[in-house]
């Protein structure tokens, strides 16, 4: 890519406050021939808009970490309209492990990874997501992560905060799921992750058969309950291995274009490690399932 111009849009709080230095380092890979342009993206307020005003022979290359990725993607509302790169900045890694790359990469093409992804309706929102959506303990983690960022300033180790979720600060739900209209109900449920990728968490292998480029579009719900808390504790290590959906009697996995799921009572939920508290229901749509409803609207309208 060295010889051509870039416009590179970073987020100066990815990376614990060095999202700008970490970008900066693209002026080594890209070569001191190449003209290049840094933006912070929070002087964007719309990013579609931007990126259409941006000439044609200049690319833009989005760096930083699975957040700023995520609310990049969410924020041009769509599929985007020319070729955009990414390359890692952040503190996130499981776009890149799910796409068996490195830290270290160069920066690649983005849009086969962008274009009609999934998207997550809840309490009148709706969001794009590029990992997965996360409904449960996940969901608390990412909370209370949250809150204790907020108090202390310090890094959290979500291992430990998730063990103390499983052993007494997370009470467990009994969840009503529907996958492409066929439902099911489960008691004790722990988590409810819908997922477009493999990972989540920081590595944690949620979905270990689910391809994110799979040709029927589907994504992957997988719904583990357990009523005892010392089993749980015992099979939560191998999610990071993929190996817990061997686990049949705890773990169930579907593929579908529509998954519904309803929790007994308000839990937090996480898109991309973004947290929403209090979230009753949500639910997760495709673009197959999008086509499909925006048709039967339109065929209502013709009656």
């Amino acid at each position: 890519m060295a010889g051509k111009s870039f416009c590179v849009l970073y987020n100066p709080l990815s990376s614990t406050g060095t999202g700008e230095d970490k970008a900066r380092r693209l002026t080594d890979i890209l070569g001191k021939d190449s003209p290049i342009e840094y933006r912070s993206l929070l002087d964007i307020t719309d990013k579609r808009a931007f990126l259409e005003s941006l000439p044609l022979d200049t690319y833009p290359i989005i760096t930083g970490g699975d957040g700023t990725l995520s609310r990049f993607v969410d924020d041009l509302g769509g599929n985007p309209t020319r070729d955009i790169y990414y390359y890692p900045a952040g503190t996130g890694n499981d776009f890149l492990n799910d796409l068996n790359r490195s830290a270290d990469t160069d920066p690649f093409l983005l849009n086969p990874y962008i274009t009609d992804l999934p998207k997550i309706h809840f309490n009148d929102e709706s969001h794009v997501f590029i990992n997965g959506v996360g409904y449960g303990i996940d969901g608390y983690v990412c909370e209370e992560g949250d809150r204790i960022r907020q108090k202390t300033g310090k890094p959290i180790n979500y291992t430990s905060t998730a063990i103390k979720g499983l052993l007494y600060a997370y009470k467990r739900t009994t969840a009503i799921v529907s996958v492409d209209g066929q439902e099911h109900t489960f008691k004790n449920v722990w988590m409810t992750p819908t997922m477009l990728g493999r990972f989540f968490g920081g590595g944690m292998m949620c979905a270990p058969g689910q391809d994110r480029l799979n040709p029927d579009g589907t994504v992957s719900l997988m719904v583990m309950r357990c009523k005892s808390k010392i089993r749980t504790l015992l099979l939560f290590p191998s999610i990071f291995k993929g190996t817990h959906i061997k686990a049949t009697k705890v773990v169930s996995v579907f593929k579908g274009h529509e998954i519904r799921v309803r929790f007994d009572r308000p839990t937090a939920l996480q898109i991309d490690g973004e947290v929403y508290s209090g979230v009753t229901e949500y639910t997760v749509t495709t673009a197959k399932a999008e086509k499909m409803l925006r048709n039967r609207a339109a065929e209502a309208l013709t009656v």
